[in-house]
């Protein structure tokens, strides 16, 4: 955790260090790219993680009571592609935003 803060406070550093030693004369910076980058790389490593932890859920609901499978892989693939519905979305507003 104490590694994150200082990544997080470097970051930030860094961010507010562009517009501090602006000089008047040279032309806005444009972040927008950088801010794109970012927000599909979170997006889709997060809406990676979710999948990964519904599937194996389910895998291990299978497990116990083989039973429930009709059920639960019906939920289970609308979970994920409500998930999955996250990551696209992103896209869209990523896409929305460069052009």
């Amino acid at each position: 955790m104490r590694k994150l803060q200082y990544v997080l406070m470097a970051l930030a550093a860094l961010c507010f260090a562009v517009p501090a030693f602006a000089d008047g004369g040279s032309p806005v910076m444009n972040m927008a790219p950088i801010g794109v980058g970012l927000g599909m790389g979170l997006a889709a490593g997060l809406c990676g993680l979710g999948q990964g932890r519904a599937v194996g859920s389910t895998t291990e609901a299978l497990a116990r009571n083989p039973g429930t499978r009709p059920a639960l892989m019906t939920f289970m693939i609308i979970g994920l592609a409500f998930i999955e519905s996250l990551t696209l979305f992103t896209f869209a507003m990523v896409y929305l935003k460069i052009q």
